[in-house]
């Protein structure tokens, strides 16, 4: 039964791929415009009971239409919510024993073309996932939810910090206790060298990011006292 599920799950793949295949220029045409607009990406997250059969499901997700990242056994898959038709059943269908979760709505937005006042929106975008889990209490939870609701307009030089640093938007997706963030910044720049400005000559935001930390904590597998783990971008070949 296993091999006939896999069966139709690389085959499912494989037409996924040709769809992706032809759909790729149309694709590339309406990216930048979702990327500043209100239609913006979503993300999988598949955790891997056996995390050595990681390798051959990146192979096989290969040209479905979505980003590739890896954190041990935890593998996001991000981009267009229309590239996401028919994934999930496709790979629950793959016999591989892994857990799914779906990020389809980001609970806080940043947007450099609405925060920042001016329309200065870089063509080429590099995409920096981050994950960790808020603190198991459940009055604390409203309250980090609470502080990114009101964010914009009671710590306004949080948006000002980001601005300042060129970040281009800035999602956080929420599930459960676990927390996605995605920081998009210019092509040809890396978050090294972008964040320290968030801080710059900015008090507001080293309180804010002091707050943030009681409310957050890190994942399964973290080792103590490491909170937010970045996700690597696995590129065509399976290569980081």
């Amino acid at each position: 039964m296993r091999k006939y599920n896999s069966f139709v799950f690389f085959c499912g793949i494989f037409l996924l791929a040709i769809l992706g295949s032809c759909n790729q220029a149309h694709r590339k045409v309406i990216s930048e415009q979702e990327k500043i607009h209100d239609n913006y990406r979503v993300a999988i997250e598949l955790i891997l009971n056996d995390s050595t059969l990681g390798d051959s499901l990146l192979q096989d997700l290969n040209g479905i239409g979505m980003d590739r990242y890896r954190w041990k056994n935890h593998i996001v898959l991000f981009g267009a919510a229309a590239d996401t038709a028919g994934i999930s059943k496709l790979i629950s269908q793959s016999g591989i024993d892994l857990k799914m979760k779906h990020y389809d709505a980001p609970m806080y937005v940043f947007d450099r073309l609405k925060h920042c006042g001016d329309s200065s929106v870089s063509k080429s975008w590099k995409d920096y996932l981050l994950t960790a889990n808020l603190v198991a209490d459940s009055a604390m939870q409203q309250e980090y939810m609470h502080f990114h609701e009101v964010q914009f307009k009671e710590w306004p030089e949080v948006a000002q910090g980001f601005c300042k640093a060129d970040f281009q938007q800035l999602l956080v997706f929420r599930n459960g206790r676990q927390l996605l963030l995605v920081i998009s910044i210019p092509g040809d720049k890396t978050l090294d060298e972008l964040n320290p400005k968030t801080e710059e000559n900015n008090p507001r935001v080293v309180e804010w990011n002091k707050i943030m930390g009681k409310y957050q904590e890190g994942i399964e597998g973290t080792v103590p006292g490491e909170t937010w783990v970045f996700l690597n971008q696995i590129i065509a070949d399976g290569k980081k």
